[in-house]
């Protein structure tokens, strides 16, 4: 199976957003999705880009948080597996951990992969009308990669933020937030109009 142009761009945002790619055999992986209830739409989007490497339905689960008792609901769907993965598997996955990898330059390519990764792990905070996008906790070294990756390839300026429990976050200034949303905004779906200015 390969994918064409735009579900690489489409896998490449959001496995460095919270997709996760699951080992399944040697040189075979699965690719899966899980979102929160009020992102249902989102997930379905996702799926329907791959119509070869989904079947059956997404499930809609609930869980419960053991410490402070919410109800989490959320939907999930897994792939099936494929050597294809395997090779994005190898790529973004070091020693069986999720990292950010030395060649996303060559990777993060266009505005739609940018799109799809902001709108796994961005925010808009539209007081201060600055963007943050949330990288988790790899190293610095790893947020370096990206802020060089989406500097020279779009042209939007980002410094790094250490938030601590959060991990590390590239933080963009209100005029390269203008500059960031002008980039991704056709690609922007509804659900998520909320992290980008009207």
């Amino acid at each position: 199976m390969k994918f064409n142009r735009e579900q690489k761009s489409i896998l490449i945002g959001t496995i460095l957003g919270d997709a996760y790619l699951q080992k399944t055999g040697e040189k075979n992986s699965r690719l899966r999705f899980e979102h929160g209830d009020n992102q249902k739409d989102y997930l379905f989007w996702k799926i329907n880009k791959f119509p070869k490497l989904f079947q059956g339905e997404p499930k809609y689960l609930e869980r419960k948080h053991p410490i402070s008792g919410k109800l989490y609901k959320y939907w999930r769907h897994q792939s099936n597996s494929t050597p294809e993965l395997g090779k994005w598997r190898a790529i973004f996955y070091k020693e069986g951990k999720k990292r950010i990898p030395e060649q996303l330059s060559n990777l993060l390519k266009d505005s739609l992969a940018l799109a799809v990764w902001y709108m796994d792990d961005g925010y808009y905070y539209h007081r201060d009308k600055v963007s943050y996008l949330y990288l988790g906790r790899v190293q610095e070294k790893e947020a370096e990669i990206a802020k060089t990756a989406i500097e020279n390839n779009f042209h939007v300026l980002c410094r790094i933020l250490d938030k601590k429990q959060k991990g590390f976050a590239l933080y963009f200034s209100p005029k390269e937030t203008i500059k960031l949303h002008q980039t991704i905004r056709s690609f922007i779906l509804p659900t998520f109009n909320y992290k980008i200015s009207s």
